[in-house]
């Protein structure tokens, strides 16, 4: 239980309500003498890229998995998302088919689930978790991956971890931490007609900046959060961590558990009904008190994109390229400055006049069933603008099918797009979809540092939405922008 400094007890939020009910060992001392807490681990998922020297850790000290069947594995940052089926010799790249190859090892002898390539239940770790039904409310979920926090959307904390905190997990399923402050950040009224979570965590992290949530969670509250869907959820708590936060939650409601229930790992009966009385309890204390609190009106966002470097360099479609000068601080100035060199950008350019080379539909960000129906209902019956490439990478293997039953895939094609394999592809330069030095693209992805998508590429940042425009445009472009479709 909380207490406040004269001693009263006060309410918890999410996150201290999560917290408090997995202390193994809580650490002794106070403020900054405290030792951390040992944490137990409800969930640990895994992938290629980040397991390898975690199980070698393992092997050397002669030691299991302690709990192998709270583990899960796919395969989705290295795989080739033009390669059907599962035949890892045909993976053109060296480390990507070892790391592969390895991973497939490890489960086998360890015990570990694993979905590989052309797997019905593989796809990027972000998404099977929650379509499998193994993210649930009031967990703690770890992976090897920053983006963990696309799992706080069910009220879980949800944190990326290190190579020997993957180990530590393995071995103990526990992990020793210290308590992080928590942070509120209340979003008021309704998202306005094609506004979407996408442009409004774009906007979150522009106003309190890449640093502001560092050392917190964030508990994203507010009428405008609580109408979002799931998947628009999670597109939220993925890009807490773009914040600088350890992770991002939203309470579990109603929303959640019709999200969840039914789905192969969900409670079910008599434990569905017990699971849910437990998580209706978690929602935050009316007298709780976050360290940190931030209001934005959600009725007055509009499209948003990034033109910099970092997810925090970011503005309104309609505005411009700002100049470095606009900033008040030195060091602002300085990153406008060196972003703007290397996305060849001068001030002053209206963000609409911006052309692209490539279009991105994909990720742990924008990978879902829900994004790729907003995709095709805005291309269909367009062409993609000459000189442009648009790749459309689903999710996960269940996206995929979805997808195909619904007509989707021939949305896409007949636009002129890619219509791709799951995983994690343009989202970083780890496969073989990656952006040639110079190309420009607009990315349904979360990060748009130097090289991200490949060596010399320039990514801006947008949600599904304005991303098909662009694709019809040619230029940064929401469905506002488009005259109607033929036939329409």
């Amino acid at each position: 239980m909380s207490v406040t400094p004269s001693g009263g007890a006060r309410g918890r939020t999410l996150a201290e309500k999560v917290w408090d009910d997995h202390v193994v060992v809580r650490g002794e001392g106070e403020g900054e003498a405290r030792q951390p807490d040992l944490i137990y681990i409800d969930l640990h998922l895994i992938h290629e890229v980040t397991s390898p020297q975690a199980f070698d850790g393992l092997r050397l000290a002669g030691r299991g998995l302690r709990r192998p069947d709270l583990t899960l594995a796919t395969e989705d940052h290295n795989v080739p998302t033009d390669l059907v089926g599962g035949a890892v010799d045909l993976i053109a790249d060296r480390v990507s088919r070892t790391q592969i190859e390895t991973l497939r090892t490890n489960c086998e002898e360890f015990g570990v689930r694993a979905y590989p390539m052309g797997d019905p239940g593989q796809g990027i770790v972000h998404i099977i978790g929650p379509q499998l039904g193994l993210t649930q409310p009031g967990m703690t979920v770890v992976c090897g991956d920053s983006h963990t926090s696309t799992h706080g959307a069910f009220g879980s904390i949800a944190m990326g971890i290190g190579t020997s905190e993957v180990e530590h997990v393995m071995a103990t399923q526990t992990l020793s931490l210290r308590p992080f402050r928590t942070m509120a950040v209340t979003v008021t009224g309704e998202l306005q007609p094609g506004v979407s979570a996408k442009d409004l965590i774009l906007a979150v992290i522009a106003q309190i900046g890449t640093g502001g949530g560092q050392g917190h969670i964030i508990e994203y509250r507010g009428e405008a959060i609580e109408k979002l869907s799931m998947e628009a959820r999670m597109t939220i708590c993925n890009m807490s961590i773009e914040a600088g936060a350890r992770a991002g939650m939203i309470a579990p409601d109603q929303t959640t558990y019709d999200y969840l229930q039914g789905r192969p790992h969900a409670p079910a009966g008599d434990e569905w009904d017990a699971a849910v009385d437990y998580w209706n309890g978690l929602k935050t204390d009316d007298d709780a008190v976050f360290d940190t609190e931030v209001v934005i009106d959600g009725s007055a966002l509009t499209p948003f994109v990034t033109w910099g470097t970092n997810p925090g360099q970011g503005a309104p479609l309609g505005s411009a390229v700002p100049h470095p000068e606009s900033f008040g601080d030195e060091s602002d100035r300085v990153a406008a400055e060196g972003a703007l060199e290397y996305m060849d950008l001068e001030a002053g350019t209206p963000l609409r006049e911006i052309a692209v080379d490539v279009v991105f539909v994909g990720s742990c960000t924008n990978g879902r069933i829900e994004d790729l129906r907003t995709v095709a209902e805005i291309i269909d019956g367009r062409e993609v603008a000459d000189g442009v490439r648009m790749l459309v990478v689903p999710g996960s293997m269940q996206v995929r099918q979805l997808a195909e039953q619904e007509g989707l895939d021939e949305v896409f094609t007949a636009f002129g797009a890619e219509w791709r394999q799951p995983g994690c592809s343009m989202c970083l330069g780890m496969n073989p979809d990656s952006l040639e030095p110079g190309q420009r693209c607009a990315s349904t992805s979360n990060r748009n540092f130097e090289g991200r998508q490949g060596k010399g590429g320039r990514t801006h940042l947008v949600s599904p939405a304005v991303a098909a425009a662009t694709a019809v445009v040619g230029r940064l472009a929401s469905p506002a922008d488009l005259e109607p479709a033929k036939g329409a």
